[in-house]
């Protein structure tokens, strides 16, 4: 209990909590000021590492390349390419596999992806890499990279059974992956019933939760609905009649989240990644309260 420890008993607990932050390529000149700005207020917490995420097919190929390269290069934080199997040859991507290993991009985070028009039915590119296991394979091939994989608590909605999730899962990792990271949620208990699967299927590589803060409720209804995740029902009592009221909807949102964190620390996690959506205030703050500081905050 948090409550009943000294201030150096939390700082020597948390000093072993490591993040990474998630943000995806701004379409906008006015969205890559608000990526950009909120990088630069992220980047002193030092994270693991920076992931930034692939459109739909394939969509967003340039805008993910550029941004990859540029935070890395601005930062000096390792960051992430997302890299998905949708619409692309296997000699296309293992060209820009190549092309990110050349540019000292080391990590990447590999998945099957989705197709441009969301409801369809999946179905392999001709020629390319079919699922997400071929790709992490395909990858260690040509280069030593550090690979992230995706993970489903609640089930991925093309997933036959909970069971197959936890297989192909073990699949990805014993083809090369260095660790998943979950798709997000807000029943604490369904991750750990979920890492206790893992672990019992002899999975041994780190199952990072991925945590989402909630900056808008409508949207994250929508998000919750296309990837399967549930929403209980205490979210939407707590989120009713915030729609036009942003600072209480900001306190609320960070309430949910660094308790839904702190049980999970509580339950012996010490990893975690953050879905910012491009947005900083909540993770940094999210951030600030379990004690991952930049250099000056930390000196003081």
């Amino acid at each position: 209990n948090i409550d009943m420890m000294t201030v150096q008993e939390i700082k020597a607990v948390r000093k072993n909590l490591k993040v990474s932050f998630e943000f995806f390529p701004p379409k906008t000149e006015k969205m890559e000021e608000t990526m950009w700005r909120s990088i630069r207020r992220l980047a002193p917490l030092n994270p693991s590492f920076v992931s930034v995420t692939y459109g739909a097919g394939g969509t967003t190929r340039g805008r993910t390349h550029g941004s990859v390269t540029r935070i890395q290069g601005e930062t000096g934080i390792p960051a992430a390419a997302h890299l998905t199997c949708v619409g692309h040859t296997k000699e296309e991507i293992d060209q820009i596999a190549r092309s990110y290993w050349n540019e000292g991009i080391r990590s990447i985070v590999a998945l099957r992806g989705d197709l441009p028009d969301a409801g369809d039915t999946y179905e392999p590119t001709p020629g390319g890499y079919a699922y997400a296991v071929d790709l992490v394979a395909g990858l260690k091939e040509i280069a030593d990279f550090d690979i992230s994989v995706s993970a489903y608590p609640e089930t991925h909605p093309d997933a036959p059974s909970a069971d197959f999730e936890i297989e192909y899962l073990k699949r990805k990792i014993d083809a090369g992956a260095n660790r998943a990271i979950t798709q997000f949620f807000f029943d604490n208990e369904t991750y750990l019933r979920f890492r206790d699967k893992c672990v019992a299927a002899g999975i041994d590589a780190p199952i990072v939760p991925g945590i989402l803060p909630v900056t808008n409720f409508g949207s994250l209804l929508k998000f919750a609905d296309m990837c399967g995740a549930s929403v209980p029902q205490r979210l939407h009592w707590r989120f009713e009649g915030l729609d036009e009221d942003p600072d209480t909807r900001r306190m609320v949102a960070f309430h949910e989240a660094i308790s839904q964190v702190e049980g999970l620390i509580s339950e012996g996690v010490t990893d975690f990644h953050f879905y910012t959506l491009n947005r900083a205030e909540l993770t940094y703050a999210i951030c600030h309260a379990l004690g991952i500081r930049g250099p000056e905050q930390a000196a003081a």
